[in-house]
Parts: C-alpha cells; structure tokens; sequence
C-alpha cells in the first residue's frame, strides 16, 4: 500500500509507457507540469491544440518541443474532444485539461461518441499527506458534485474506493463526514452518511468499512474519537474522507493547502480514463503529483 506521493511518483515510473492526451495545450503552467513528468520518466504527452502557439511557449521556456507529439486543433472546444477520442482510441491512457474552459472540457469528456462517459457519475479524488500521519489519505469530493444525493453519494464513494484500491489498499475505512456524529433529521447529510455506513454494513459496497455520520475529528484522531466514546474500525483511523457538499470539500482542500501546506494530488474518476483537471492555484508539485496519481490509477484500469 502507498504511503507518500512520492512512492506514488516511483511506482509511476515503472508503469509501462503512458501518454496524456494534453487538450488545448498552450497553457504555461500544464506544458511545465508535462514537461516535468516527462523528465522524471512518469509520463509523455500528445498535445493537441494551436501548435505555433504551444511551441512558442515550450521554446520561451526552455521546454524541448521536439519531444513531444503535436496534433493541431486551434479549436480549444475541439482540441478537447479530440483527447478525448484520442483516450478513448488507445493512444493516450490519461487526458488533462489545458487552456480550454472546464464547461468545455468536461463535455468533451462526456461526449457520448468520442468521449469517456461510462454512465458512472464523475467526481474528485485527491490523496494528501496530513501531518503527524504516516499514511496517504484520500478526499471526495471537492470539486466536480455541488450537493450530491444519497445515490449520487454511494457512486462518489464507489470511484474514490477505486482510486484506494489502485493504492493498494484493499479495505478502505471510510467517513461520512457531517458537523455532527448523532444522526439528526434537520441535517440531511448525517442521515445520508448513517445510511451508507448500513449499505456497507449489508455488503452493498464492497472492499471497505464505511462509518458515519463522523465529525472530521473523529474521523481522524483516536484521541478525539474515544473522548467521545466512539468506537469501530473507522473512528480516529479513516483512510477516505468523503464530504457531505462541494462547499466543505472546497474549503477542506483550500485549507489543506494554504494553511497546512499539505502535499497533494487531484483526478477525477469515474469515466473510462483518469482525467486531470487542475487548478491555476495549484502548485507545480501539485500538479506533477496529479499526472503521477493519474498514470498509478490508469495502471490499474488496464
């Protein structure tokens, strides 16, 4: 089992040849993230997009454009779809966004002819290094799903299991996080979280143990678990955090990086590839995280 980004970072350098389908790809920061995968043996790339442009930037900034494969779609709208029908065709295993609109992107990763959709419902996954913890946990999700239902929260809980499982780990322990760990009708998500904890208990999702409705100390800290005699498999040791709405996810994640300083790293699942959608924000370690993240999970999709 995986327990740092940078095992995570090694094990993808011995994954078989991987390609990301790079859409609209003259954007600074991608081209540098790519560049670096490239360098570090983790992952090529196909950039597809106004190659006169992204030659431009990879020559401006010291990036070799002669080591990469180039297909020219001026279009940022159809140089994401054709990623996306690259991902699909077999030549690239993993596609990111450039600098074409999220809107844009994300329909072009559900394209129903070119695109990557499964019927599955795509959310966010990121694994970080907390502090003082000597594991990887994982978070979902902060950023595709604005206030999921229970079976949307099942399907959000599905894809993040697979994430853990390309990880290694075989019995994930999950929390339902809610503000509170009594089941209360006036807050939906402990209610939410209490009947996922049963499905699991029914052997309804499988390959983990789900507890909720767990506060994020509970979730996390054995201290504050058994200070308020919670007890289980999950309590105080969680390995998947999932977050009742895209607000606290948000805000977690946010916190997690600019008041922790946390090492990180973001895909989204649940089409038939991992995708990368980065943030402008994120660090450039961040984003070489991600790739590296991105080719473990294709690995084990293959």
């Amino acid at each position: 089992m995986f327990r740092s980004l940078k095992e995570i970072n090694e094990a993808a350098i011995q994954r078989q040849a991987v390609k990301i389908a790079v859409a609209a790809a003259a954007d600074l920061d991608v081209l540098t993230a790519v560049n670096d995968a490239k360098m570090a043996g983790i992952a090529d790339a196909i950039l597809v997009g106004d190659v006169a442009e992204t030659k431009k930037l990879c020559q401006q900034h010291a990036i070799n454009p002669d080591l990469y494969e180039f297909e020219n779609e001026p279009d940022p709208r159809v140089a994401a779809r054709r990623a996306a029908a690259l991902v699909k065709q077999g030549q690239a295993q993993v596609m990111m966004k450039g600098l074409v609109g999220t809107a844009d992107f994300m329909r072009a990763v559900l394209d129903k002819t070119e695109g990557l959709g499964t019927g599955r419902l795509l959310s966010h996954v990121v694994a970080f290094e907390p502090t003082g913890y000597d594991r990887l946990m994982l978070l979902t999700d902060a950023a595709i799903n604005i206030a999921p239902d229970l079976a949307q929260k099942v399907q959000i809980v599905e894809n993040a299991l697979q994430v853990s499982r390309s990880l290694g780990n075989k019995e994930t322990k999950v929390a339902m996080l809610a503000a509170v760990e009594t089941v209360t009708a006036s807050m939906k998500a402990t209610e939410d979280a209490a009947m996922i904890a049963k499905m699991s208990e029914r052997g309804q999702i499988k390959g983990c143990r789900i507890d909720g409705p767990l506060a994020l100390d509970n979730a996390v800290s054995l201290a504050a678990a058994h200070h308020k005699g919670i007890g289980g498999d999950v309590a105080g040791q969680a390995d998947l955090l999932v977050v009742p709405s895209i607000e606290a996810g948000n805000v977690l994640y946010k916190a997690l990086v600019y008041f922790a300083n946390t090492p990180l790293a973001g895909i989204v699942v649940g089409a038939s590839a991992p995708v990368i959608l980065t943030s402008r924000a994120d660090s450039p370690a961040t984003k070489l995280n991600s790739i590296a993240l991105a080719v473990v999970v294709s690995g084990a999709l293959r």
